[in-house]
C-alpha cells in the first residue's frame, strides 16, 4: 500500500462522488475485508458492495490482496491501494505570459500579502496561495501539486513548530524551513465581550457557541492538544464538529452572530473589528523542497521576504511580526 495518492482528474472524482465510494475506501484504508465483512460494517447488501467495489477497483484506488478457503467458500479481502488520498483539482486563473508558484497550506495573511505583491509584479511570477490546511498542505507538497506549503504545526513533544512534521512527511526530501513571520493567534469575540469569555476553558460553557477550524488546519490541532491536556471533552463544545477553511470565515462567523467565539489570528479579528483575547505566538513557515528552493522561478518569492517595503506592510497587519522573516532550516 503507497503512503499517498493524489487524484488529478474528473472521472476519478465523479467516481469518489458517491458517499458510498467513499466510506468502502475509507474501511479499506483502515484494514483489509471482504465482501461480506464491508457489508456488515456500512449495512450494506454485498451486492450493491460489489457494484461499487468494481467501480473503485477500474479506479485503481482498491485492489484484491488476499483470498482464505473457508468451508469450501472462497473469501476475497480487498485493500486501499494507498493510506492517503488527496483529492484535488485546482482550476487557476489564466495569465497570459507569466509563470505560476502554486502555495498551499494553512490560511495566512502575510501569504496572502506575498501573493498579491507578486502577482501585481508583472516581471514576477503570479503566486497563488491555497487554503487547504497545514497537514493538507504538505501532502499535497509531497504530491508535487505545489512548490511550497505555508505551515504553522506546533509538537508539543520538541517544543518546535513545524521541524518534526516535517521530517516525519519528508524523510527521503532534503527540505528547508523559511520563516515568513510570527503571528498571534486567541479568542475572537463581538465587541464588547457579551458573554465574558476570558481564557480557552470558557468555550465548554453551556451557552457558547464555538466555531471550529478544519480537520489538519494548525490551529485545529493546538486546540485538539489544549482540550486533551485540560481534560475538556470535545462534546463540550458547543459547535466542536462546525468547522471552516480560514481564519477570516471564523472571524465572519462570529460578526454575523452565528457564532459566540472561535479561534483565529488577530488580523481577521481587527477585520472585523471584533474583540480578541490573545492565547498564544506562533511562527508560521514556508515549506519548500531543496529542488525548488534552488528554481529561479522562487527566487522573487525569496527575495521579496527579505524586502523592507514588504516586512513593513507584513508588520502592519494585527498580531504579525516579521523579525525573523527570511531565517532559514535545512533539513536533510
Amino acid at each position: 500500500m503507497k503512503p499517498f495518492q493524489k487524484i488529478t482528474d474528473f472521472s476519478t472524482l465523479q467516481i469518489l462522488g458517491d458517499s458510498r465510494r467513499r466510506d468502502i475506501l475509507r474501511a479499506l484504508m483502515a484494514a483489509p475485508a471482504t465482501l461480506t465483512q464491508l457489508g456488515e460494517f456500512l449495512n450494506m447488501h454485498p451486492a450493491k458492495v460489489r457494484y461499487h467495489l468494481k467501480k473503485l477497483e477500474e479506479e485503481k484506488l482498491v485492489e484484491l490482496t488476499s483470498t482464505n478457503i473457508v468451508r469450501g467458500f472462497v473469501e476475497k479481502y480487498y485493500s486501499a491501494t494507498s493510506q492517503t488520498l488527496l483529492a484535488n483539482l485546482s482550476l487557476l486563473p489564466h495569465t497570459p505570459n507569466k509563470e505560476s508558484v502554486v502555495a498551499m497550506g494553512s490560511h495566512d495573511f502575510a501569504l496572502d500579502l506575498l501573493a498579491q505583491t507578486l502577482s501585481e509584479n508583472q516581471s514576477t511570477p503570479e503566486m497563488f496561495a491555497l487554503p487547504v490546511g497545514s497537514l493538507d498542505g504538505l501532502m499535497a507538497l509531497r504530491q508535487g501539486i505545489c512548490q511550497l506549503a505555508g505551515c504553522h504545526l506546533f509538537d508539543p513533544l520538541s517544543g518546535e513548530y513545524n521541524l518534526p512534521y516535517v521530517r516525519h512527511i519528508f524523510p527521503d526530501w532534503d527540505m528547508r524551513l523559511v520563516t515568513l513571520a510570527s503571528r498571534r493567534q486567541g479568542l475572537v469575540v463581538a465587541p464588547g465581550n457579551p458573554l465574558q469569555i476570558r481564557k480557552l476553558e470558557d468555550i465548554a460553557q453551556e451557552g457558547v457557541r464555538f466555531i471550529n477550524r478544519k480537520k489538519g488546519a494548525g490551529t485545529r490541532l493546538w486546540l485538539d492538544q489544549q482540550l486533551r491536556e485540560k481534560a475538556i471533552p470535545a462534546e463540550m463544545v458547543q459547535g466542536y464538529g462546525w468547522a471552516v477553511n480560514t481564519h477570516l470565515a471564523v472571524a465572519q462567523a462570529v460578526a454575523n452572530g452565528q457564532a459566540d467565539t472561535g479561534i483565529c489570528v488577530m488580523a481577521a479579528a481587527r477585520q472585523k473589528e471584533l474583540d480578541f483575547i490573545p492565547l498564544f505566538e506562533e511562527r508560521y513557515d514556508l515549506v519548500i523542497p531543496e529542488e525548488h528552493y534552488q528554481n529561479p522561478l522562487l527566487t522573487p518569492a525569496l527575495e521579496t521576504l527579505h524586502s523592507g517595503e514588504f516586512r513593513n506592510a507584513v508588520n502592519a497587519l494585527s498580531g504579525y511580526d516579521t523579525k525573523k522573516a527570511g531565517q532559514e532550516t535545512i533539513v536533510q
